[in-house]
């Protein structure tokens, strides 16, 4: 067993794990961040996005050892300081970008990503962005208006599926 330590959501985070203890099990399992979902284990899904350093990473293929020392964010701490949601949150409420909502962590995460590297993504901008991520349920059309809504850009001029 090895101590890892990392800051999750600007609080500090201490815990002993296996060599083989992936981040997304050490946020779940250890801390309690059960918002991060395990979907498939081999990086298909997208379902564990967290921000590790600023940087989009899906926690099922990271190593927990490797994210010590690290600044992670996940889901739980994306709410604003009141608990009210945030601006991708809120769009995706608004704007119907989820259904049974298990993509749905992985889906904002990703998308505070792709909004932080680029403000005012084009649709299709979006759509290759979240190749990397799997939902079942809404067809994505949904989840791409409420991306756009979260950048501030008029969804009405998306085309319809």
């Amino acid at each position: 067993m090895t101590q890892v330590s990392m800051t999750v959501n600007g609080q500090p985070a201490t815990g002993e794990v296996e060599g083989r203890t992936l981040l997304v099990s050490f946020l779940r399992d250890q801390i309690g961040l059960t918002g991060t979902h395990v979907g498939c284990d081999t990086s298909q899904c997208g379902a564990c996005v967290v921000h590790v350093d600023g940087k989009a990473v899906k926690s099922c293929t990271m190593l927990a050892l490797e994210a010590d020392g690290a600044e992670v964010s996940t889901i739980e701490g994306q709410a604003n300081a009141d608990g009210t949601l945030n601006v991708i949150q809120q769009a995706f409420q608004d704007h119907h970008g989820l259904q049974c909502g298990f993509c749905t962590p992985g889906m904002v995460m990703s998308a505070a990503a792709l909004l932080k590297e680029n403000p005012k993504p084009t649709e299709d901008e979006i759509r290759h962005y979240l190749e990397g991520n799997i939902c079942r349920c809404t067809g994505y059309h949904n989840i791409v208006k409420a991306i756009m809504a979260a950048s501030g850009q008029d969804v009405a001029v998306l085309a319809a599926e």
